[in-house]
């Protein structure tokens, strides 16, 4: 078993583009420009910086990772709880909670049997698990790395690999937007493999925060929309006796 981090990544990679402070009104009632004086690129920048200091958010993303469409719902709080799903358009979905810094999944049939096969497992081996943890959550060891599951409900390390990933040169400003009633600015940066990604950030001095990330063309489309941020996330751990722990699992099958 192992955690996408590319897929976190993709969704994520422009979580950081938060920027900016709102003006007040002017004469004629009309918000001033929360960005005046600031380039694309200083507005990213900034934009780091305000999102390494939330405190929680929810991701919903849409998108192909790896060849693959998967779709994402899941929240996230900086005290390591978490809870939300995550589904491959060809069948398979998986709850994931955290709390207290453990983390816990539990997926279908189709989910076990296919992440199952990913390190090289025969399809006997596959049904072989599947059959174990059917209505069963399986317990997630933590310091795998990069590819750690427990990682989904650390905050700290989501928010560090969207900082790595998110591009913060050559960015352009375009017209200003409408994300879900709320007014946002639109930033795009258009990179060297035909894709371009499209970012939208709220005009709110106390919350500049990104409302949605469209990124078209390339290898890797997708849509993701963020909300929720600072809103504290209430998960509660399985049932013991519905628990399959990965690590006792891995010493009994070595």
């Amino acid at each position: 078993m192992r955690a996408n981090r590319k897929l976190w990544a993709a969704a994520t990679v422009c979580v950081a583009v938060v920027a900016g402070v709102t003006g007040c009104s002017t004469g004629d009632d009309k918000p001033a420009d929360p960005f005046a004086g600031l380039t694309a690129d200083a507005i990213a920048d900034k934009a780091v910086e305000t999102t390494k200091a939330a405190t929680a958010f929810r991701m919903k993303s849409a998108g192909t990772t790896d060849g693959e469409e998967m779709t994402i719902d899941f929240s996230v709080d900086a005290k390591g709880s978490c809870k939300g799903t995550m589904q491959a358009a060809k069948g398979g979905k998986a709850e994931v909670v955290g709390t207290g810094g453990v983390s816990y999944m539990k997926g279908d049939d189709a989910f076990w049997r296919s992440t199952g096969g990913e390190d090289g497992a025969s399809a006997e081996e596959s049904g072989a698990m599947s059959a174990l943890l059917k209505g069963r959550w399986l317990k997630m060891p933590a310091g795998s790395g990069e590819d750690d599951p427990a990682a989904f409900c650390d905050l700290k390390t989501i928010v560090k690999d969207m900082d790595e990933e998110t591009p913060r040169k050559g960015m352009t400003r375009g017209a200003d937007a409408d994300v879900d009633g709320k007014p946002a600015v639109v930033l795009t940066k258009k990179g060297e493999k035909g894709e371009t990604t499209t970012m939208y950030v709220a005009k709110d001095s106390a919350k500049p925060y990104v409302l949605r990330v469209v990124e078209t063309g390339g290898k890797e489309p997708g849509t993701v929309t963020l909300s929720d941020y600072d809103k504290p996330v209430t998960a509660t751990p399985p049932p013991a006796d519905q628990v399959v722990d990965m690590e006792q699992l891995m010493k009994g099958a070595s």
